[in-house]
């Protein structure tokens, strides 16, 4: 059984038994993700962890650049935002996407191929 994604953890330490599974972030709750339903890799946890140690913008993610993409309920694409700078930006652009009450939530990508890393909810 696979457990929280390792991003959302802190990382893996040298050593810890990771996975490599597919996931598919809209599936789980879109009504119709149309042409961003899609199935990608995503390592997770070996064995149980507790999760992040706070609801905080992962430290690890700040600084690298990063793609912001809002999805409204039904898991249609609103459109999104480049990230790119060690701020808080990408807290605040976050924020400022969810202030649209269209957007249910946000993901946020890796620039260079598009992987899935976390969502942003409400």
């Amino acid at each position: 059984m696979a457990h929280r994604c390792a991003a959302a953890c802190g990382g893996a330490a040298l050593g810890e038994r990771i996975a490599l599974v597919s996931y598919a972030p809209l599936r789980r709750w879109a009504r119709d993700p149309g042409a961003h339903d899609e199935v990608g890799p995503v390592f997770v946890h070996a064995a149980p962890c507790a999760g992040p140690a706070s609801s905080d913008w992962p430290e690890e993610v700040r600084g690298t650049r990063r793609v912001l993409r809002a999805h409204d309920r039904d898991g249609r694409a609103l459109g999104g935002c480049l990230l790119d700078g060690r701020t808080d930006l990408s807290e605040r652009t976050a924020g400022d996407l969810l202030l649209d009450p269209a957007v249910a939530l946000a993901h946020v990508r890796a620039v260079e191929h598009g992987c899935f890393l976390f969502e942003v909810r409400r």
